[in-house]
Protein backbone atom coordinates (compact mmCIF):
# COMPACT_ATOMS: atom_id res chain seq x y z
CA UNK A 1 0.00 0.00 0.00
CA UNK A 2 2.89 2.46 0.82
CA UNK A 3 4.24 1.81 -3.10
CA UNK A 4 1.09 2.72 -4.37
CA UNK A 5 0.93 6.22 -2.32
CA UNK A 6 4.07 6.96 -3.39
CA UNK A 7 3.33 5.95 -6.68
CA UNK A 8 0.39 7.97 -6.79
CA UNK A 9 2.45 10.93 -4.70
CA UNK A 10 5.37 10.99 -7.03
CA UNK A 11 2.89 11.67 -10.09
CA UNK A 12 1.07 14.12 -8.40
CA UNK A 13 4.58 16.00 -7.22
CA UNK A 14 6.24 16.00 -10.61
CA UNK A 15 3.65 17.31 -12.37
CA UNK A 16 2.86 20.21 -10.36
CA UNK A 17 5.64 21.84 -11.68
CA UNK A 18 4.58 21.21 -14.79
CA UNK A 19 1.08 22.28 -14.53
CA UNK A 20 2.38 25.77 -12.41
CA UNK A 21 4.34 26.48 -15.79
CA UNK A 22 1.94 25.61 -18.41
CA UNK A 23 -1.74 25.54 -16.56
CA UNK A 24 -3.42 22.14 -17.38
CA UNK A 25 -5.25 22.17 -20.68
CA UNK A 26 -2.19 23.03 -22.61
CA UNK A 27 -0.13 19.96 -20.83
CA UNK A 28 -0.95 16.86 -22.34
CA UNK A 29 -1.04 13.03 -20.74
CA UNK A 30 1.91 12.14 -22.64
CA UNK A 31 3.96 15.09 -21.03
CA UNK A 32 2.89 14.02 -17.30
CA UNK A 33 3.71 10.45 -18.25
CA UNK A 34 7.14 11.52 -19.26
CA UNK A 35 7.63 14.33 -16.43
CA UNK A 36 6.78 11.25 -13.94
CA UNK A 37 8.44 8.24 -15.61
CA UNK A 38 5.44 6.55 -15.35
CA UNK A 39 3.34 3.97 -17.88
CA UNK A 40 -0.40 5.02 -19.12
CA UNK A 41 -1.19 2.14 -17.59
CA UNK A 42 0.00 3.56 -14.07
CA UNK A 43 -1.24 6.89 -14.56
CA UNK A 44 -5.08 5.25 -14.74
CA UNK A 45 -4.64 2.84 -12.15
CA UNK A 46 -4.82 5.98 -9.50
CA UNK A 47 -6.60 8.70 -12.05
CA UNK A 48 -9.72 7.59 -14.06
CA UNK A 49 -9.09 10.56 -16.15
CA UNK A 50 -7.05 13.54 -16.69
CA UNK A 51 -10.02 15.64 -14.90
CA UNK A 52 -9.82 13.32 -11.78
CA UNK A 53 -5.92 13.90 -11.84
CA UNK A 54 -6.59 17.69 -11.74
CA UNK A 55 -9.02 17.10 -8.83
CA UNK A 56 -6.59 15.30 -7.10
CA UNK A 57 -3.57 17.23 -7.60
CA UNK A 58 -5.62 20.67 -6.41
CA UNK A 59 -6.61 18.70 -3.48
CA UNK A 60 -3.14 17.13 -2.38
CA UNK A 61 -1.83 21.25 -3.26
CA UNK A 62 -5.30 22.34 -0.67
CA UNK A 63 -3.50 19.57 2.10
CA UNK A 64 -0.13 20.97 2.07
CA UNK A 65 -1.04 24.46 1.77
CA UNK A 66 -3.61 23.82 4.83
CA UNK A 67 -0.94 22.04 6.86
CA UNK A 68 1.52 24.91 6.22
CA UNK A 69 -0.75 27.95 7.22
CA UNK A 70 -1.50 25.65 10.08
CA UNK A 71 1.72 26.26 11.06
CA UNK A 72 2.28 29.66 10.40
CA UNK A 73 -0.86 30.97 11.90
CA UNK A 74 -0.49 28.66 15.01
CA UNK A 75 -0.16 30.54 18.53
CA UNK A 76 3.50 30.39 19.71
CA UNK A 77 3.83 33.58 21.96
CA UNK A 78 3.70 36.21 19.10
CA UNK A 79 0.35 38.22 18.95
CA UNK A 80 -2.30 36.89 15.66
CA UNK A 81 -1.39 40.31 14.09
CA UNK A 82 2.29 39.12 14.05
CA UNK A 83 1.60 36.13 12.99
CA UNK A 84 -1.00 36.96 10.29
CA UNK A 85 1.64 39.61 9.00
CA UNK A 86 4.35 37.21 9.19
CA UNK A 87 1.91 35.07 7.09
CA UNK A 88 1.61 37.83 3.99
CA UNK A 89 5.39 38.17 3.87
CA UNK A 90 5.93 34.71 3.50
CA UNK A 91 3.07 35.12 0.41
CA UNK A 92 4.89 37.91 -0.97
CA UNK A 93 8.37 36.36 -0.67
CA UNK A 94 7.14 32.85 -2.43
CA UNK A 95 5.61 34.20 -4.96
CA UNK A 96 8.37 36.70 -5.55
CA UNK A 97 10.90 34.05 -6.03
CA UNK A 98 10.45 32.93 -9.24
CA UNK A 99 10.58 35.49 -11.67
CA UNK A 100 6.85 36.92 -10.42
CA UNK A 101 5.55 33.35 -12.08
CA UNK A 102 2.62 32.54 -9.98
CA UNK A 103 3.29 29.14 -7.59
CA UNK A 104 0.07 29.26 -6.45
CA UNK A 105 -2.32 27.02 -8.32
CA UNK A 106 -5.77 28.64 -7.64
CA UNK A 107 -3.92 31.91 -9.73
CA UNK A 108 -2.39 29.69 -12.40
CA UNK A 109 -5.97 27.11 -12.25
CA UNK A 110 -8.82 29.10 -11.34
CA UNK A 111 -9.76 31.12 -14.45
CA UNK A 112 -8.74 28.18 -16.62
CA UNK A 113 -10.29 25.15 -15.17
CA UNK A 114 -13.59 26.50 -13.29
CA UNK A 115 -15.05 27.03 -16.71
CA UNK A 116 -13.82 23.58 -17.87
CA UNK A 117 -14.80 21.24 -15.17
CA UNK A 118 -16.96 21.60 -12.32
CA UNK A 119 -15.25 18.89 -10.07
CA UNK A 120 -11.96 20.77 -9.85
CA UNK A 121 -13.90 23.91 -9.80
CA UNK A 122 -15.83 22.63 -6.81
CA UNK A 123 -12.09 21.42 -5.06
CA UNK A 124 -10.78 25.21 -5.98
CA UNK A 125 -13.63 26.32 -3.85
CA UNK A 126 -13.83 24.54 -0.85
CA UNK A 127 -9.74 24.50 -0.76
CA UNK A 128 -9.97 28.68 -0.78
CA UNK A 129 -12.77 28.20 1.94
CA UNK A 130 -11.00 26.27 3.81
CA UNK A 131 -8.06 28.91 4.11
CA UNK A 132 -10.31 32.16 4.43
CA UNK A 133 -11.56 30.13 7.51
CA UNK A 134 -7.54 29.54 8.91
CA UNK A 135 -7.53 33.32 8.30
CA UNK A 136 -11.26 34.50 9.96
CA UNK A 137 -9.80 32.05 13.57
CA UNK A 138 -6.60 34.43 13.07
CA UNK A 139 -8.39 37.17 12.99
CA UNK A 140 -10.54 35.93 15.83
CA UNK A 141 -7.61 35.69 18.14
CA UNK A 142 -6.45 39.13 17.31
CA UNK A 143 -9.82 40.63 18.43
CA UNK A 144 -9.41 38.78 21.71
CA UNK A 145 -5.50 39.27 22.16
CA UNK A 146 -6.18 42.99 21.80
CA UNK A 147 -3.98 43.12 18.38
CA UNK A 148 -6.40 43.39 15.94
CA UNK A 149 -9.53 45.85 16.81
CA UNK A 150 -12.35 44.22 18.56
CA UNK A 151 -15.09 45.45 15.95
CA UNK A 152 -13.60 43.38 12.70
CA UNK A 153 -15.94 41.68 11.09
CA UNK A 154 -13.63 38.31 10.94
CA UNK A 155 -14.78 36.40 8.33
CA UNK A 156 -15.21 39.24 5.99
CA UNK A 157 -12.43 40.46 6.47
CA UNK A 158 -10.94 37.31 6.02
CA UNK A 159 -12.87 36.89 2.24
CA UNK A 160 -11.55 40.34 1.49
CA UNK A 161 -7.76 39.94 2.17
CA UNK A 162 -7.58 36.81 0.67
CA UNK A 163 -9.08 38.31 -2.32
CA UNK A 164 -6.53 41.11 -2.04
CA UNK A 165 -3.93 38.97 -1.76
CA UNK A 166 -4.75 36.54 -4.69
CA UNK A 167 -5.28 39.56 -7.03
CA UNK A 168 -2.16 41.03 -5.76
CA UNK A 169 -0.55 37.66 -6.91
CA UNK A 170 -2.09 37.79 -10.27
CA UNK A 171 -1.30 41.68 -10.96
CA UNK A 172 1.78 40.70 -9.52
CA UNK A 173 2.61 37.92 -12.44
CA UNK A 174 1.20 40.30 -15.36
CA UNK A 175 3.21 43.41 -14.76
CA UNK A 176 6.59 41.46 -13.53
CA UNK A 177 7.12 43.54 -10.84
CA UNK A 178 6.39 43.69 -6.70
CA UNK A 179 3.89 46.82 -6.66
CA UNK A 180 0.90 45.13 -6.24
CA UNK A 181 2.38 43.15 -3.15
CA UNK A 182 3.47 46.37 -1.56
CA UNK A 183 0.36 47.55 -1.84
CA UNK A 184 -1.26 44.35 -0.61
CA UNK A 185 0.68 44.80 2.47
CA UNK A 186 0.07 48.64 3.01
CA UNK A 187 -4.30 47.90 2.37
CA UNK A 188 -3.63 45.29 4.74
CA UNK A 189 -2.28 47.14 7.78
CA UNK A 190 -5.11 49.77 7.04
CA UNK A 191 -8.19 47.47 7.25
CA UNK A 192 -6.35 45.80 10.35
CA UNK A 193 -5.99 49.08 12.30
CA UNK A 194 -1.84 48.25 12.72
CA UNK A 195 -0.58 51.70 10.91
Amino acid sequence: MAAQTDTRQHILGTSREVILGKGFSAVGLSELLSVAGVPKGSFYHYFKSKENFGEALLEDYFDNYLKRLDDILKPDGRTAADRLMHFWSLWTDSQSACEFGARCLVVKLGAEVSDLSEPMRAVLREGTERIVARLAQCLMEGMRDGSLPDDLKPVQAALGLYDLWLGATLMTKLRHDSHAFKNAHIVTRQLLNLD
